[in-house]
């Protein structure tokens, strides 16, 4: 479908919401997507630029299993299968992303400014591809920080593949990507193993057409918004910060390696893709795609593994709730280690037996209540290394104390049930009440 055309699909539903008055890409147009909550909503005049803006387009997993046309239950399954059976997007010559080239000034894009504490100008939409003669290409995000009319500063997590990239290459070409559809944005977000393409992972989730970038020999999406294509340096540092990452906290000022742009593309009448840091559409297009490498890992630890919650109460980064189909006395605790090996920088992770909904934090708490006992449930790995989003992880090196909670009730019961009362069911029409 893509970007643009699920922009129509959402205006031609009554969804969208349309603000015609002139609104400035610094803190109005965000503080308007943060009261909007979940409402997409297109900016169609922007102060300080030609261009629109679109923004709380993917905000929850209904919303991306609507994309997609299928159930929110469906999803984990889905990426599941883009995963292991990655394929070949179909490469074109022409496309609309290139249809216009212009100068090299990144004051004239809608790049927002979030929050008033934030360093700058800031790029959170964006996929970054890059090639290297041995490993391939390689996709993913990086938050970017403006800093002049032509230059970015760029947040690149330690020992991720693109760090590696940049740490052999020294200095590497890039193209980043603005305006996609939740096939890209969501295989931009998985990982894999170092050398997969994740645009072919993209490509099993909905057909996709790819084109060369301008500058150099990597294969982009055709149908994005924007192309922004540089030269990033390991050896030119610049102040990147302060910025609102998933924890809705702000992440501290860090020297980062510069972006300088040297062309601009974009599709004709180009719409600019906003992603407000922190808000419900940045947890579910960074978190949702670590659910299925939780999955796999639970069922590759022996557990029948039913769904899995990275949920926004846990920043969408930092707690996994696992529901499981409880046939060991021991699966609670091997569905723990399973999630953890799954995604690397959870701390907390729940386990649940299948009566329990997952995504009713409500129903999670009783099952803590009712059928944990910390003794004998709780595990504890001391001091590993977690995530960089965590404020009250080692700021030095992130390392953090994991748990894990058994939340599953005991296949032999001794003592009281552990089964959930069923009331009877009425039909209320039949007393008016309806």
């Amino acid at each position: 479908m893509g970007f643009r055309e699920y922009l129509d699909k959402l205006e031609n539903d009554g969804k969208l919401v349309k603000v015609k008055q002139p609104v400035s890409k610094r803190l109005e147009a965000s503080g308007i997507i943060k009261e909007l909550d979940e409402k997409p909503v297109l900016f169609e005049k922007i102060k300080e630029s030609e261009f629109r803006v679109a923004g709380n387009i993917f905000p929850t997993k209904d919303s991306v299993a609507d994309y997609f046309g299928i159930t929110p239950a469906e999803l984990i399954p889905t990426l599941v299968n883009a995963i292991e059976n990655p394929s070949k997007p179909e490469v074109v010559t022409a496309a609309p992303c290139q249809e216009v080239e212009i100068d090299v000034d990144l004051d004239k894009i809608p790049i927002l400014f979030h929050c008033d504490k934030d360093g700058g100008n800031y790029i959170s939409s964006g996929i970054f591809i890059i090639t290297d003669k041995e490993w391939g290409q390689n996709v993913d995000y990086h938050r970017s920080m403006q800093f002049s009319k032509n230059k970015f500063s760029v947040r690149i997590v330690k020992k991720r593949h693109f760090d590696q990239f940049l740490e052999k290459q020294k200095e590497m070409k890039v193209a980043i990507c603005v305006g996609n559809a939740p096939n890209v944005l969501l295989a931009a977000a998985t990982s894999v193993d170092l050398g997969q393409n994740e645009l072919e992972i993209a490509n099993t989730l909905e057909p996709l057409k790819v084109v060369k970038a301008k500058t150099f020999d990597a294969m982009i999406p055709a149908d994005c918004e924007f192309v922004m294509e540089g030269v990033i340096r390991l050896g030119e540092k610049h102040d990147e910060g302060p910025f609102v990452d998933l924890t809705e906290t702000y992440d501290f000022v860090r020297q980062e390696p510069v972006l300088e742009i040297t062309k601009i593309t974009h599709r004709k009448d180009a719409i600019w893709q906003a992603l407000l840091p922190g808000l419900l559409e940045h947890k579910i297009l960074m978190g949702m795609p670590r659910e299925p490498t939780i999955f796999k890992k639970v069922n590759d630890a022996g557990v029948k593994c039913l769904d899995v919650n990275v949920n926004p109460g846990g920043s969408s980064w930092l707690h996994a709730i696992v529901k499981i189909d409880k046939k060991n006395e021991d699966d609670g605790k091997k569905a723990i280690a399973g999630a953890f090996e799954g995604h690397k920088s959870c701390k907390h992770v729940f386990v649940v037996d299948k009566d329990i909904d997952i995504y009713n934090p409500l129903e999670v708490e009783w099952a803590m209540a009712t059928r944990f006992q910390a003794d004998a449930d709780m595990i504890v790995k001391d001091k590993e290394k977690g995530s960089s989003l965590d404020p009250s992880a080692v700021p030095e090196t992130s390392f953090t104390t994991k748990v894990g909670f058994d939340l599953t009730k005991p296949l032999t019961v001794k003592g009281k049930n552990f089964e959930k009362a069923e009331f009877p069911k009425v039909d209320m029409k039949k007393y008016g009440l309806e």
